[in-house]
């Protein structure tokens, strides 16, 4: 008889290939592999959430900074307004006595 006919032996593939394992062994890898898949998923993410921290901390440090910039500004053009009627009132003071 014809054995491309007759029926695979038991995990075997038909027509004569590589025996195909059993099911509960390629679910099992497709589980290991999703797994995996899913611890990938979890490292990239803690990564993530630690930029993401550091960034935070990073911009508070910025804001901080800004503010401290922002009010010694405005000590500088409070001085500079004052230093600036300080020499207009000499100015003043050197016309008249000439």
């Amino acid at each position: 008889s014809d054995p491309a006919q007759q029926p695979a032996p038991e995990g075997a593939a038909p027509g004569g290939g590589p025996p195909e394992p059993p099911p509960n062994l390629t679910s099992n890898r497709r589980l290991e592999q999703t797994q995996a898949q899913v611890q990938e998923v979890v490292d990239i993410m803690c990564v993530n959430v630690d930029k993401v921290l550091e960034r935070d901390q990073k911009l508070s440090e910025l804001d901080d900074r800004a503010d401290a910039l922002q009010a010694g500004a405005s000590q500088f053009e409070s001085s500079a307004a004052k230093l600036k009627r300080k020499y207009w009132w000499k100015n003043c003071k050197v016309s008249l006595l000439v």
